[in-house]
């Protein structure tokens, strides 16, 4: 005989199922979106962890900013090392996102095993954030001080167009 609770306890069962392979989905897709390299964004910029370098160093911003031929190619260099170094990161935490799937997909989910599992995943962030830093103080070496103070108004300029942008398409939205 089927009780209330019995149905209950079934229905609980299939939403948390679901629940978790949404969690597990949304977090693969923030880890990607955060990853060194990873999606590339607005016409082809080096991904959502780079942003910072992007966008702010691109040819245009640096032309902006009256780079020498000797400091762009010395700031090429510094990114693609950078880059390398990252992409070797992100390959060695696909294991990591695969753990993560096999994890959630067992009958009973370890919540030890998933603590250590995201335990692994912010190491790697941060081993990735560190690098981003040490890119971006070699490339503060390259520039003279007027030109980071010009490329800082330059990003601070593009920041509040992009702003003011999404607030307009927020203003739009249906609601």
């Amino acid at each position: 005989m089927k009780t209330n609770a019995n149905r209950w306890n079934r229905s609980a069962g299939r939403l948390l199922a679901t629940g978790l392979v949404v969690a597990l989905a949304g977090s693969m897709v923030l880890t990607a979106e955060a990853a060194p390299d990873g999606p590339r964004h607005h016409g082809g910029g080096p991904g959502a962890g780079a942003m910072m370098m992007g966008p702010m160093l691109s040819p245009r911003m640096l032309d902006e900013v009256n780079a020498t031929t000797e400091q762009r190619t010395q700031i090429r260099q510094i990114f693609d090392a950078a880059r390398t170094d990252l992409k070797a990161q992100r390959d060695s935490g696909q294991a990591l996102h695969d753990q993560m799937i096999t994890l959630f997909s067992q009958p009973t989910v370890d919540a030890n095993a998933a603590e250590a599992l995201r335990q692994q995943q912010l190491a790697r962030h941060d081993a990735a954030s560190k690098r981003m830093m040490q890119a971006m103080l070699d490339v503060s070496r390259v520039l003279s001080a007027d030109q980071r103070t010009k490329l800082a108004a330059l990003v601070k300029q593009r920041q509040q167009s992009m702003a003011e942008r999404m607030s307009r398409r927020g203003a739009a939205a249906p609601k």
